[in-house]
């Protein structure tokens, strides 16, 4: 069947994909410049200021959160997908200082001067990163034309060491980036220390960054997939998870929720939680916590607030995160950390280790808990991929695994129709990878994740697109797909539902179809939660935090997951299986 939704593939968002990916095809350097044109072209949602002469705070934002700090002394970006590939082309990367960005979970390695390199996970990160470079030195270059000769810099000079939050006149140094000072202060707020000097690096010489990538075939991208997997598979084996031989519930999330609703941590040290809460002085959080105790609907989301918190007490509390560890622990919960390739952590939970009397509050409800003491099934929980490297992870763990009982996915997605915080449930997915579109019945409903939302909204039998990447998105894009009924934006959705396509089916996924998936006979839900309205300009996530307002969407959608996989496992164990027969008979 051929697709309904209209063809992009002639549009300035493909042309600019087209550019850069031709580029990238030349064994040298590729200057950042040489795609200024193209991408300016596409008028991207995330930077509606880009041909402006001011600076645009919201852009620079959400680049410089996504960046590591070290950028502003990089030169050249390397691109490969294991240490290998760098070391073969005489990079020893696993000498270099391991570097982070705040808003994006992706490996990089500084060699303390002008080199950064990349790791890959799948094309999708070139889709996302080269489109972030570009904005990002464009933002640069329109500050040094800013500030180059301006009395602003006597400003910088006296005010390196000071955060920008702390000045009282800023105004002068609003005035000549054109912004307002309240956007100067959220991007102190952003940059904090860095913000002042980094200003300055900017008022010094303009940006001229260069890209180089070193493999970007499919076979290095399997292998890199393939490192990966076995680096979970031998962690787990050493551990009692022998992922190849039993029944396997695929979870991708992030890797705080289902070990907070698991090992009642937070729960347990709730009067510790609030006890520093009021030690340091954070009179915001309080009074949110007293909002919710004062209300009898959100007290029953307590436990939210205490996942929230925890994060803050736990920071440089050791004695704090020892007691986190032995209550993982307590339910043999394993963190496997990713090695000498792309970052997607991983976390195995074997379900009759999981304890009813640790377990969140909210999943008490379940009818014959006690019952999953007799599984056999393992939960993997994986840090939520970019892109197509969901495709490449699913399609890798599935081909492995004794059994996929379940496939459930829960991320972060921009909304059309609602508002930041709601969650929004999908049964048609437009993947513009594989151009298909995918008709699937998701096992979630509203009525499966509304108990635990007591703010937010739910919206289910939503239409969902599977975008390339953030900035390859314009207000042209997005209304061609609201008019067709799309109102979720997201990363992978679509990778995910291709993978499971050749899981249920003898051949590889189709292209530029309608795919019918309501008789795969794998469980598979998809739930989004919004952390963007792009019809909104200017506002991103570069022009707030999603912070608290998320802590409800996502722990309602991990209630959901949690739930369907404990009520799936029930009745599996209800049925006759011979591998639950002999589990019993080993048992007893």
């Amino acid at each position: 069947m051929q697709r309904t939704v209209p063809h992009t593939s002639s549009d300035p968002i493909a042309l600019l994909m087209r550019t850069y990916y031709s580029l990238l095809r030349t064994t040298e350097a590729v200057p950042i410049h040489s795609l200024v044109e193209s991408y300016f072209a596409m008028n991207s949602s995330l930077h509606i200021h880009g041909r402006d002469k001011k600076a645009d705070p919201s852009a620079l934002t959400y680049t410089g959160l996504r960046l590591p700090k070290c950028i502003v002394d990089v030169e050249t970006i390397l691109l490969g997908q294991t240490v290998d590939v760098f070391e073969k082309h005489g990079y020893d990367v696993g000498e270099w200082q391991q570097v982070s960005a705040p808003g994006r979970r992706r490996r990089m390695h500084w060699d303390g001067d002008k080199r950064l390199a990349v790791f890959l996970s799948s094309r999708s990160d070139i889709d996302d990163l080269l489109p972030m470079l570009i904005a990002y030195q464009i933002e640069w270059n329109k500050i040094y034309d800013l500030l180059w000769h301006s009395e602003v810099n006597d400003l910088l000079d006296r005010n390196l060491d000071v955060q920008i939050a702390e000045k009282e006149d800023v105004k002068p140094l609003a005035k000549e980036l054109g912004v307002r000072t309240s956007e100067l202060r959220r991007l102190g707020r952003a940059f904090g220390d860095d913000l002042l000097p980094t200003f300055k690096r900017m008022s010094q010489h303009r940006k001229n960054l260069k890209i180089m990538q070193l493999a970007g075939s499919l076979s290095d991208y399997r292998r890199a997939t393939s490192r990966w997997w076995r680096n979970v598979r031998d962690n787990g084996e050493d551990h009692g998870f022998d992922l190849e031989q039993r029944p396997v519930y695929f979870v991708s999330s992030n890797l705080h929720a289902l070990s907070n609703l698991f090992s009642g941590f937070a729960v347990r040290e709730r009067d510790e939680v609030l006890d520093f809460l009021h030690e340091a002085g954070q009179h915001d959080l309080l009074e949110e916590y007293n909002t919710i105790t004062r209300d009898d609907i959100l007290a029953t989301n307590e436990p939210n607030f205490l996942y929230y918190a925890s994060k803050k007490y736990l920071a440089g509390r050791s004695q704090a995160a020892e007691r986190k560890l032995k209550a993982e622990q307590e339910i043999e919960m394993l963190s496997v950390e990713a090695q000498r390739g792309f970052d997607v952590g991983a976390q195995l939970f074997k379900v009759n280790s999981l304890q009813e009397s640790l377990l969140d509050p909210r999943l008490a409800d379940l009818q014959d808990l006690e019952q999953l003491q007799y599984s056999d099934a393992i939960i993997m929980n994986i840090d939520y991929p970019l892109g197509l490297s969901a495709y490449e992870l699913l399609s890798y763990v599935s081909s492995r695994v004794g059994r996929l009982a379940g496939v459930y996915i829960m991320g972060k997605a921009a909304t059309l129709n609602g508002r930041v915080g709601d969650v929004m449930v999908p049964n048609v997915v437009h993947d513009e990878h594989s151009s298909n579109t995918y008709l699937f019945s998701n096992c979630f409903s509203g009525r499966d994740i509304s108990p635990y939302m007591a703010v937010g909204s739910v919206l289910d039998n939503q239409k969902a697109i599977t975008a390339f990447g953030t900035f390859l998105q314009n207000s042209e894009y997005m209304n061609v797909f609201y008019e067709e009924g799309y109102t979720v934006l997201e990363m992978e959705a679509g990778p995910y539902l291709s993978a499971i396509y050749e899981n249920v089916r003898p051949r590889r996924h189709p292209s530029d179809e309608i795919v019918r998936l309501y008789e795969a006979n794998l469980d598979v839900g998809i739930i989004h939660y919004a952390s963007d309205t792009p019809f909104s300009k200017g506002h991103n996530l570069g022009a707030g935090s999603l912070g608290f307002q998320g802590v409800e969407s996502t722990y309602a959608a991990a209630i959901a997951i949690t739930k369907r996989i404990f009520e799936m496992e029930i009745a599996r164990l209800r049925r006759p299986d011979r591998s639950v027969t002999r589990l019993l008979q080993e048992r007893f």
